[in-house]
């Protein structure tokens, strides 16, 4: 079930362009508005959820899926000399819009070691 007033839900429904770099009946990729690198990718299902802590055991395999798309999508994006992955969880992480979502972030390395 997808949300009416969710950004990502209107992107997943075609109703808000994106640079789509992937799609299945499952997610869709795309790039992110405002990169924090030079590859900078976000993965999200198309079904809602509003984070990762909303989740459970029967999304294991979505969750799967997106984190095995990443590597893929990273490398055709030309992050050849590694990537990162990010799933930020609730307001006090950072996460910005409400529906689960994967960043894959490559190229020159913007941030700090964790």
């Amino acid at each position: 079930m997808q949300k009416e007033d969710c950004i990502f839900c209107k992107i997943a429904r075609k109703e808000i362009p994106s640079k789509q770099v992937y799609e299945d009946e499952d997610v869709i990729a795309f790039k992110d508005i405002n990169p924090a690198a030079p590859v900078h990718l976000l993965i999200i299902p198309k079904q809602h959820y509003d984070s990762l802590a909303t989740m459970g055991e029967t999304e294991i395999p979505l969750l799967g899926k997106m984190l095995a798309l990443a590597p893929v999508l990273a490398k055709e994006a030309g992050a050849t000399n590694g990537f990162r992955v990010v799933i930020n969880t609730g307001h006090d992480s950072g996460q910005e819009v409400n529906h689960i979502h994967v960043h894959v972030l490559g190229g020159a390395r913007p941030w700090k070691k964790l």
